[in-house]
């Protein structure tokens, strides 16, 4: 017995998301005694080193097989997992691993669960706590069959390092997988921290009035180190790309900190960020839904507060 988990890769680089899964990985392998392993698609670059700081023993490496396919990376998870033995296998609940998950359970004929938010609370019988209604309650799922696989949620678990990797690069051979479908066009999202990974993330609405007004906001999140975001209607008016776009149709988010600027609050925004882990908000609307959701919150006008926020940024920077 033993643990894989998928570790995501992007140009080259080890996502936050799957450090994440590896810590997690690790955890779940120290409770069950047993090692934990991983297993990227692309080239390793300096995964190895990175993925031995939280403790993976064996570090499989399958070789890319053109544009994207997530049946390609679901072959992948299974073939690692049998080179090692895995019962259980943990992936990120990224967008990427929403689409990898589902095959790779049904390749390896696993109970899956998704946005798990914590360790199992128990091995034998092997719960895990997962978030359901967009975040507003959480329930205790049962794996019942003899290969477990869970969808991190990413940011809810804090990383740190775990003694005892050696992360030893292996080579893994996979057959290309057949598939329905073929990539005709990618798509890179915009912006210089990726809104999946953040942190922390600002993100404006209608309140801001126009797309000339976005300067503010930029300057804000880059000083913060920050992502940006938008609501529905600011990405439907093509004041914003479609990728900035947070809520129940758009990006589910968790950061550390979400800062809300000239949005109401309507509930499927807050069906996408309210699993944030602290919120403030600034809205010159006192009765605005979204105070009820925050941690912290401004009334007044945007355009007075966002200067003053930035000003007091750089002063802390």
């Amino acid at each position: 017995m033993s643990v894989i988990v998928y570790a995501e890769i992007n140009n080259g680089s080890l996502k936050k998301s799957a450090l994440e899964a590896a810590c997690y990985g690790a955890q779940v392998a120290s409770i069950m005694g047993v090692k934990c392993h991983a297993v990227l698609v692309g080239n390793a670059g300096e995964a190895s080193s990175e993925l031995k700081k939280y403790g993976i023993s064996t570090l499989y490496q399958v070789s890319e097989n053109g544009d994207f396919n997530p049946d390609f990376h679901a072959d992948a998870i299974k073939a690692a997992a049998n080179a090692c033995g895995a019962t259980v296998v943990v992936i990120s609940n990224s967008y990427s691993g929403k689409a990898i998950a589902p095959r790779a359970a049904i390749k390896l004929d696993a109970s899956l669960v998704s946005n798990a938010v914590a360790l199992p609370s128990s091995t034998n019988p092997f719960v895990v706590k997962k978030g359901v209604f967009s975040g507003k309650a959480f329930a205790f799922v049962t794996l019942e069959k003899a290969v477990k696989m869970i969808a991190l949620t990413p940011n809810s678990i804090d990383l740190k390092e775990i003694a005892g990797g050696e992360a030893q690069l292996e080579t893994l051979q996979v057959e290309s997988a057949s598939t329905a479908y073929t990539v005709t066009e990618t798509k890179v999202q915009s912006g210089e921290i990726p809104l999946t990974e953040a942190e922390l993330v600002v993100s404006a609405g209608r309140g801001m009035k126009g797309p000339e007004n976005w300067g503010m906001i930029e300057e804000l999140a880059k000083t913060l180190h920050a992502a940006t975001a938008c609501s529905k209607p600011v990405s439907d008016m093509d004041w914003r790309p479609h990728s900035e776009h947070v809520g129940q149709t758009g990006i589910t988010i968790k950061p550390n900190l979400y800062i809300a600027i000239g949005i109401s609050g309507a509930i499927q925004h807050l069906a996408g960020v309210s699993s944030s882990k602290v919120i403030v908000v600034v809205n010159k609307d006192p009765e605005a839904p979204f105070f009820k959701a925050a941690d912290y919150g401004i009334v007044g006008d945007a355009f007075e507060v966002v200067p003053k926020l930035i000003e007091a940024a750089k002063a802390l920077s």
